[in-house]
């Protein structure tokens, strides 16, 4: 799945030099490297941030807040999945 600007994502592991914790939200501003890195910045309620770092693609994930539709499976994923 591409990671898109403004996609709301959470942390996949700790960050404990930010003081961030696996499963905190926040938010894409700017994509970097072509897609191989990701600004996120993380707000409090108020809206007011509280760090902006720099992620690879493998330390966040997209969050979802609608059903996602099923792509069909290739021959080979029935295979697999059988």
């Amino acid at each position: 799945m591409n990671i898109k600007l403004l996609d709301v994502v959470a942390l996949t592991g700790d960050l404990p030099e930010y003081n961030l914790r696996r499963g905190q939200v926040g938010t894409v501003v700017e994509i970097l490297a072509d897609g191989k890195a990701f600004e996120v910045e993380f707000s409090d309620r108020d809206g007011h941030t509280y760090e902006s770092v720099g992620l690879r693609p493998d330390q966040i994930m997209v969050l979802h807040y609608e059903p996602i539709k099923a792509q069909p499976m290739s021959a080979v994923e029935q295979t697999v999945h059988a």
